[in-house]
């Protein structure tokens, strides 16, 4: 067994999906990675299984967990890094290897994967792993309740509050060598904008959230929120965000300005004025803020103590700039 896409660089995103699907892969089946039988001349001959097919890039997923920076995982990639710790996985030249259980010779690739994926299927079993899964729901619903509260608290404070909601991105080319304390980075550089750029004038809350999906890797849902007597160009306000993230990536970021796409939302659109006594508007905010900590694109890795909901603390606008307080949700 080879690695077939030994010469595409996966990205850090791709690369850490790849081992939850992995992962997943191994908890749905009972198959191994790779049929393998023997010669009577003892060669061995290798087919393919079910399996097979996710352990393309095996060798970046096992050289994920190396560099300076500390990570905290999610549990896939908790268990998989643990594996490979137990069973004294190691990246050689023609691809990962470790020792048989007598310790008397290297196993091949195959069956070094036959290994991996029998210790995955057993940890998988584990009441520590078992219960991973509904935490990770449990967590995200809990910040679904936090959002909605935090979004009452805003818009109860004026009559009218504009809200802009703009899709923070990385460019293409730049995704392959995109790591997730440089999206930490620029987030922090962006929230301290909000202390001296005029664009946030009148801002009365926000919300920043980061993500990762399949499509687009890393990337930042965030809401803004203006007192809507002295704020009401909502879809300009977005642009100006929007530009501000380029300036602050160096060019490498590009952006959606939702306010500018209102009809694909239809009925529930919950941006730009919001009237505070408008219960159904009120209800379409909450909707659209809970997209922001959507379960299906939580971080699979983060630096250690990095949070990936950031929200202001709302408060009354006091003169002619408004700025809520900062700080980590």
């Amino acid at each position: 067994m080879t690695e077939r896409n030994a010469n595409t660089l996966q990205s850090q995103s791709d690369t850490a999906i790849r081992i939850e699907r992995l992962v997943n892969a191994i908890q749905r089946t009972d198959s191994p990675a790779f049929q393998i039988t023997y010669s009577k001349h003892g060669d061995e001959r290798v087919s393919e299984t079910r399996l097979s097919k996710y352990f393309d890039g095996i060798m970046q997923m096992v050289a994920l967990f190396e560099g300076d920076v500390e990570y905290q995982h999610s549990w896939h990639l908790s268990l998989f890094q643990e594996t490979c710790q137990a069973i004294g996985v190691e990246l050689s030249p023609i691809g990962i290897t470790c020792l048989n259980k007598g310790e008397t010779r290297y196993l091949s690739t195959s069956e070094t994967l036959n290994e991996l994926t029998r210790n995955i299927r057993a940890r998988l079993t584990q009441k520590r792993y078992t219960r991973r899964e509904h935490d990770q729901r449990y967590q995200a619903m809990q910040q679904e309740i936090e959002v909605c509260r935090y979004v009452d608290a805003v818009l109860d404070r004026y009559a009218r509050t504009c809200v802009v909601r703009v899709d923070l991105y990385y460019r293409t080319e730049v995704q392959a060598r995109l790591r997730v304390e440089h999206v930490f980075d620029d987030l922090n550089r962006l929230i301290a904008q909000r202390e001296r750029n005029l664009i946030f004038d009148h801002e009365t809350g926000y919300i920043c959230s980061v993500e990762q999906g399949e499509d687009r890797g890393y990337h930042i849902h965030a809401a803004f929120f203006f007192n809507g007597a002295q704020v009401s160009a909502d879809i300009y306000r977005g642009q100006r965000i929007g530009k501000l993230w380029e300036r602050i990536t160096r060019g490498q970021g590009c952006y959606n300005n939702c306010n500018i796409d209102k009809d694909k939302y239809h009925d529930r659109l919950g941006l730009g004025l919001i009237h505070r006594r408008d219960l159904s508007a009120r209800g379409d905010v909450h909707y659209t803020m809970r997209y922001l900590v959507k379960n299906d694109q939580h971080l699979r890795l983060k630096p250690v103590g990095a949070r990936c909901l950031r929200k202001g603390q709302a408060r009354k606008d006091s003169g002619t700039t408004n700025r809520s307080i900062p700080r980590q949700a």
